[in-house]
């Protein structure tokens, strides 16, 4: 399929300037949509809100999370954020083609923090702290995380394909919390914490949060510096990226590493903590994925890296470098199967449509209906 942004010529060259705010718009007409049509679907993104708690600190727990744990497992270790209400913008050809809400809002992310760790892993790769993703994540990280056979033989590869079944404990919170979980609508967690027998490495893929706490924690073993602080000097500020954003650790996160005293950061919101940002922050840092990694004249992620993203996991096609995909149209049907997403429970979601040059970022949308957004976007193309 032809990208309908090949035919805008420099309409694709376009970057925001400066922070948050200045961001050119560009008209439906322009970008190629039908005006009503385009106006409708954000109408059912402001009228399918996601049904969770505005407060989850007073809730008492997350849905399908903590919900379904027994003490201590479902003890919060961060803080949660009240949210705010349905939020999100429409890129076409970089520009904002349609918004609603507070897009400058900082909100909770959930998961979509796992998606800015394939970035960085991406980055250690960039400045050579990993050799090979197919190298064994203990031949770096040399601190007990990956001792013994099974725990030892799992790769960058392994905790970037969500694959990597390591067993352990981290942060309190064991890796037994996450097994036979299932994510999306309709989920059945109902065993959710209870015993599996582990596969080798690589040959079973799992959703599992504490295991992306541990690349997180690899990761801050290899760049020797907080997370937020490399995201912050090495993505967000060259990108124009606000001052509002934040990555907040657990109570218990922290980890001394030549001397130093660290907060690890976690994959996600789970136990609390986790990425507060806003829409139009999430925005730039997708544009910088779409565009493989430039922005303006800077190349500051690898091409390949960006690529190889949203290439599909051997078992699981649906997944890639912590990225949702859309092969064979599965994940969200009616939409090109070349799309691919960050996702977070709530339902926040970064889309990308390379297809049509195109990016959605939705906030606190019903899990049920998120689809049904991103049809309407599509469906809304002239």
């Amino acid at each position: 399929m032809l990208a309908r942004g090949l035919k805008y010529g420099k309409l694709m060259s376009y970057f925001p300037s400066g922070k948050n705010n200045d961001w050119e718009t560009i008209s439906p007409d322009e970008a190629g949509f039908n005006a009503a049509r385009l106006a409708d679907a954000v109408k059912f993104a402001e009228i399918h809100e996601s049904p969770r708690p505005r407060d989850l600190e007073k809730a008492g727990d997350v849905p399908g999370l903590s919900q379904f744990e027994p003490p201590p497992w479902d003890q919060p270790l961060g803080p949660f954020k009240p949210r705010g209400g349905p939020a999100g913008v429409i890129i076409s050809k970089g520009r904002i083609a349609a918004q609603w809400g507070d897009v400058t809002r900082t909100d909770m992310t959930f998961s979509i923090a796992k998606s800015y760790l394939s970035v960085l892993t991406g980055l250690a790769k960039k400045e050579n702290l990993i050799h090979s993703i197919d190298d064994r994540a203990g031949e770096y990280v040399n601190n007990g995380l990956f001792a013994g056979e099974h725990n030892g033989s799992i790769t960058w590869r392994h905790l970037l394909n969500q694959t990597s079944e390591w067993e352990g404990t981290l942060f309190d919170k064991p890796d037994l919390v996450d097994r036979n979980r299932q994510v999306g609508p309709g989920s059945d967690n109902s065993r959710k914490g209870q015993h599996r027998d582990l596969q080798p490495p690589g040959t079973f893929w799992e959703y599992n949060d504490v295991r992306v706490n541990l690349l997180s924690l690899a990761l801050l073993h290899l760049f020797k510096k907080p997370l937020p602080e490399v995201l912050h000097e090495k993505i967000m500020e060259p990108i124009g990226a606000s001052n509002t954003w934040r990555w907040l650790g657990y109570d218990n996160s922290w980890v001394e590493i030549d001397g130093i005293s660290m907060q690890s950061v976690p994959g996600g919101t789970h136990w609390g903590g986790g990425m507060h940002i806003s829409t139009l922050d999430h925005a730039r840092f997708a544009l910088l994925i779409h565009r493989d990694g430039t922005w303006n004249d800077n190349q500051i992620l690898s091409r390949n890296w960006c690529q190889a993203l949203h290439a599909p996991c051997d078992i699981n096609p649906g997944y890639g470098f912590l990225w949702w995909l859309n092969t064979a149209a599965k994940e969200y049907p009616g939409t090109p199967e070349a799309s691919y997403a960050a996702v977070g429970a709530g339902t926040n979601i970064i889309w990308i449509d390379p297809d049509d040059d195109l990016i959605v970022v939705a906030r606190w949308v019903d899990q049920n209906h998120v689809n049904g957004l991103l049809k309407n976007v599509v469906l809304a193309l002239a």
